[in-house]
């Protein structure tokens, strides 16, 4: 298992265990994260599980490709360290990520 803490657009967190080889999107709908709408199910076409990335994890998740950054670009409340949680997998490197949704993800 790999650890995730979630903190909730209300300020609640949330400490989940994900499974490894899961993304972070899967993990937050699959435990009923507030604020993960994940309209496009993970295929990377809507930018509806938005997530900023704890600074201190950013380096070990790493940056966003091309077509994230694209779909970033429309999202709100985006950070230097916005991710899109259907593109980080899970993996034991990740144990403690610490992700925060944002409160509006239109």
């Amino acid at each position: 298992m790999t650890k995730v803490e979630f903190v909730e657009p209300d300020g609640t967190v949330r400490r989940i265990d994900g499974r490894e080889g899961l993304t972070v999107m899967e993990t937050a709908t699959r435990s009923g994260i507030a604020g993960i709408e994940a309209e496009c199910g993970g295929a990377c076409s809507c930018a509806t599980c938005h997530v900023v990335v704890d600074p201190d994890w950013f380096a070990r998740v790493g940056p966003p490709g091309e077509d994230e950054r694209e779909l970033l670009a429309f999202a709100r409340h985006v950070t230097p360290t916005s991710r899109l949680s259907c593109q980080i997998r899970l993996t034991g490197m990740l144990d403690g990520l610490r992700v925060t949704v944002p409160r509006s993800q239109r």
